[in-house]
């Protein structure tokens, strides 16, 4: 870290100069993007006080200078994921291509913290900048014919799909093996065969969301 300092008062020749920072050590952007890396590292136990307090050098009281608690950490940690999703199609596609470009733009964002998901699952939602897109999905909802009853049981059946998906990228690349119960199991078996022809690194993730997505797409209209 790159932190400038200042002289204060006046020093005999020979003396260290006393320093100061010129900018704060801590700020609350820092404790967040800290526990993120060590959420991307070792899983929802990285975001923990100690650690954090441990990786930037301070005692763990400091954090709490900048960050009331470790609930709203980890809100930090939501908003700095969330930042990356696209909610702009929300607000100037037709409903079916907002929600293809929001929920593909949804999935980039986390698959690149797939650690983050079961984290983020132990605490309520409250971070500005994800509330902002949610806002952007409540008003395009009710203008394709949603109820407000409907719009959070629709965004939660689109958000458990998609984290699901995150998940899913995040494991092995096939989780299925038949593999000497073909007889047992034929059809099954013939099916996991054909993923030879596929993408060895991703022969099965990205195909299941985009086929998942155009499932829920296509029930995206009110009855």
């Amino acid at each position: 870290m790159d932190v400038r300092v200042r002289h204060v008062g006046s020093h005999r020749p020979g003396e260290a100069a006393i320093v100061r920072p010129h900018t704060p050590l801590l700020n609350r952007e820092l404790i967040a993007q800290t526990a993120l890396a060590l959420v991307d590292r070792h899983g929802p136990d990285g975001a923990s006080v100690r650690r954090v307090a441990a990786r930037l050098g301070v005692n763990p009281a400091s954090l709490y200078n900048h960050v009331p608690n470790r609930a709203a950490m980890i809100e930090d940690v939501r908003a700095l994921v969330s930042a990356h999703i696209d909610s702009k199609p929300l607000r100037e596609l037709p409903w079916e291509e907002a929600l293809r470009a929001w929920g593909r733009s949804y999935r980039r964002a986390f698959a690149r913290h797939a650690r983050v998901v079961p984290l983020l699952m132990t605490e309520r939602a409250s971070a500005p900048v994800l509330l902002a897109q949610y806002e952007d999905f409540a008003a395009a909802a009710e203008a394709a014919g949603w109820t407000l009853r409907d719009v959070i049981p629709l965004l939660t059946a689109f958000e458990s799909f998609i984290l699901g998906s995150v998940l899913d990228m995040s494991g092995p690349s096939v989780v299925f093996d038949p593999t000497g119960q073909e007889e047992v199991f034929p059809r099954f078996s013939a099916a996991f065969e054909t993923l030879a022809e596929e993408d060895p690194a991703d022969p099965v993730a990205t195909r299941a969301f985009e086929l998942g997505l155009d499932m829920l797409i296509a029930s995206a209209r009110p009855r």
